[in-house]
């Protein structure tokens, strides 16, 4: 019998499928300008999707934060207790540092906005099954697995996510994780290897951190960058083998792992992908999705330059534009372009975007 949960409790109907809170956002006396992920990109996001009126803070659903019993569903409560010792969660948000903290407050000002945008990612999992679509505007810890974190990642939110739908939602038994960060999701790889339920495709640049070998085993279609990829190329791989993926294995949800870290000039991805690049890869995975009937929740996951929050909403206010943000809609609304005009447009600017 699944425990109770808050986190699957029903928003207001009005509401959109967006998840948020302001707890998401890190900021202990500058000590999170130590890492170059940008602490506070949550909350720009949400700031600039509110400026182009596409949501206001009473239309998106609050984050609520995940207990311990919610945390408990993948991860050991040996790892837990492990996050009660300061050097071990400086270990794994790459702060040294934070070693040197209390852990109250490292529990507070760090692992709360973690375990915040956790639940979010949980909650959003539900919200896309109901309404076709949701995305968790953090999220996407997809270096953590149930006994071990790393990379900034402490909870292994697209496991929980998955976990909790097929524990608890009926219906929902095959999954299908769609990992476009920059880096290798060897969390949810080590957490679903052996599981013939979940599908993962992983595009990644294969010269950089983690380099887990063991975990690959788990990618049934792995796309493997060189440095210094750039748009034609990778749109071509993308459109190709999220289309395959999705023929290839029939998912009752595909869990996004939308990393920005892919961008031009980012200090840890080692690609060269333009903004525009995002918002179409963005799209082509919305596309295939929802052309097929197949809900789908995106996480934000990494991106380590300060324009990676425009760029993001940018690519939400693309979607919405498409009618790719709605009700499930038939396949014939949907068709995809043709590869060349996609990557054509990739080249062009957006005239109703401001990406900078």
């Amino acid at each position: 019998m699944p425990h109770r949960t808050e986190l699957y409790e029903d928003p207001p109907l009005g509401c959109w499928p967006i998840v948020y809170s302001p707890d998401y956002n890190i900021t202990f006396m500058g000590l999170e300008k130590l890492h170059p992920f940008d602490a506070g990109k949550w909350g720009k996001i949400i700031n600039f999707l509110k400026e182009e009126k596409l949501i206001a803070d009473d239309l998106i659903v609050q984050a609520r934060e995940a207990t311990d019993e919610d945390l408990l569903v993948v991860h050991t409560r040996r790892y837990l207790n492990k996050l009660k010792w300061s050097f071990v969660v400086a270990t794994i948000t790459e702060i040294p540092p934070v070693a040197f903290l209390p852990n109250f407050i490292v529990q507070r000002k760090v692992l709360k906005p973690l375990r915040t945008q956790t639940g979010g990612t949980i909650m959003a999992g539900k919200l896309a099954v109901d309404r076709g679509w949701a995305i968790n505007v953090g999220g996407g810890f997809h270096h953590c697995s149930s006994d071990k974190g790393g990379g900034f990642c402490a909870y292994a939110d697209i496991t929980l996510a998955i976990k909790f739908l097929f524990e608890r939602v009926q219906g929902v038994s095959r999954a299908t994780i769609i990992d476009l960060d920059a880096h290798q999701g060897n969390g949810h790889e080590r957490d679903f290897m052996d599981d013939p339920r979940v599908y993962i495709m992983d595009a990644y640049n294969r010269y950089i951190y983690p380099g887990d070998g063991f975990a690959k085993r788990a990618i049934k279609r792995k796309v493997e960058l060189e440095w210094g990829t750039e748009d034609s190329e990778y749109l071509q791989k993308v459109q190709t083998h999220v289309e395959g993926a999705l023929n290839e294995f029939k998912p009752d949800i595909v869990v996004y792992n939308a990393g920005t870290d892919i961008l031009d000039g980012d200090p840890l991805g080692g690609l060269a992908i333009s903004p525009q690049g995002i918002v179409k890869r963005d799209e082509v995975v919305f596309r295939a999705a929802r052309s097929r009937g197949v809900p789908v929740l995106m996480v934000t996951s990494g991106g380590y330059q300060r324009r990676t929050a425009r760029i993001i909403a940018d690519s939400i206010l693309n979607l919405h534009s498409l009618g790719l943000l709605g009700r499930q809609q038939p396949a014939c609304a949907l068709g995809s372009p043709s590869l060349d005009q996609m990557v054509r447009d990739s080249a062009k600017d957006f005239s109703n975007l401001s990406l900078q």
